[in-house]
């Protein structure tokens, strides 16, 4: 019998409380995006703090890197690419391949995208800050003005404008190479998983979408998703360990039968009143009753392991 059939719909069934768990942390996360979009002038005043501060520490790259590269085409181009195409597309198709073939490091990953998810979602609704591209920087949007593929995979509609900080393109990015390094049998997939957080680094600064900063921070970010994801399966892992190492119920303790009889062969009694076996039937101490003029002479009694001498009257003729 085919127990094929049977075990796809098992897996499939499986799936499903995963898959809506992933869609409805996407749908929050856009939703609650698209909700909070900030005031702009606050959003750009908070832009020119993650400057300043990028001054501080010798990190406002930033126009140089656009000035450098945005003039050669194909550069340009594969930083569209990998910035809209390496996001969404990629992480659906690794979390479906993973939840088809790896179910823990699916699990783990998933867990990892909400967590950091979220800690990014209190960012965005609490500090808004404008992408280089609109901070007035004199930077050129490279996606919007060269592709459209953009807008269509993420409807204005779901996109906060003002959410540069941080860079879950990158964290997220992030947590699937490190998925695709949990689960790598093949120098390709291992390639792969160090390839796409690193060319999502450098699309995100190269389009003007992110500060070195806010690529900084979605890493962190991404770390600490995955930080949590590893504590929620070894939590999960031990619990049945500590069920079936916890000390059972003390049974109730019942009084020890009393012990059984010893084996003990019958008697045999013997026609001058003595017993061959347990029963000492014995005559009294005093010597049996002799005839007159008999002499009393010992004789051994037989049976048992005892061998003692009993009196015998004889006649003496």
């Amino acid at each position: 019998m085919d127990h094929a059939p049977l075990r796809r719909r098992v897996a499939v069934r499986a799936l499903v409380p995963d898959v809506l768990a992933v869609t409805t942390g996407i749908v929050v996360y856009f939703g609650i995006r698209g909700l909070t979009d900030g005031a702009e002038s606050t959003a750009v005043d908070h832009a020119h703090d993650v400057l300043r501060i990028e001054q501080a520490v010798g990190l406002d790259v930033e126009d140089e890197v656009q000035a450098a590269l945005v003039h050669l085409e194909p550069v340009a181009t594969v930083a569209n690419w990998v910035y809209i195409w390496g996001h969404w597309p990629a992480i659906v198709a690794t979390l479906v391949w993973l939840a088809l073939r790896h179910r823990v490091v699916f699990r783990r990953l998933r867990n990892a995208m909400l967590v950091s998810g979220a800690m990014g979602l209190c960012i965005y609704t609490t500090y808004p800050v404008a992408p280089p591209r609109l901070a007035g920087l004199g930077l050129v949007d490279t996606v919007s003005e060269r592709s459209h593929s953009y807008r269509v995979l993420q409807p204005p509609a779901f996109v906060n404008q003002y959410a540069a900080m941080p860079s879950l393109h990158v964290g997220w990015d992030l947590l699937v190479g490190l998925a695709l390094l949990a689960v790598a049998g093949s120098v390709v997939l291992r390639v792969l998983g160090v390839a796409m957080p690193l060319a999502m680094a450098a699309s995100t600064v190269v389009t003007a979408n992110h500060y070195v900063l806010d690529v900084l921070v979605g890493a962190a970010f991404g770390m600490a998703g995955w930080a949590v994801a590893l504590w929620l399966e070894q939590r999960r892992e031990a619990r049945p360990a500590a069920v079936s190492t916890a000390p059972a119920a003390p049974r109730p303790t019942l009084p020890p039968p009393p012990p059984p009889p010893p084996f003990l062969p019958p008697a045999v009694s013997r026609p001058d009143g003595l017993a061959v076996g347990h029963e000492q039937r014995r005559p009294p101490a005093t010597a049996l009753p002799c005839v007159r003029g008999a002499v009393p002479q010992p004789r051994r009694a037989w049976g048992g392991e005892e061998r003692r001498v009993v009196p015998r009257c004889e006649d003496r003729r």
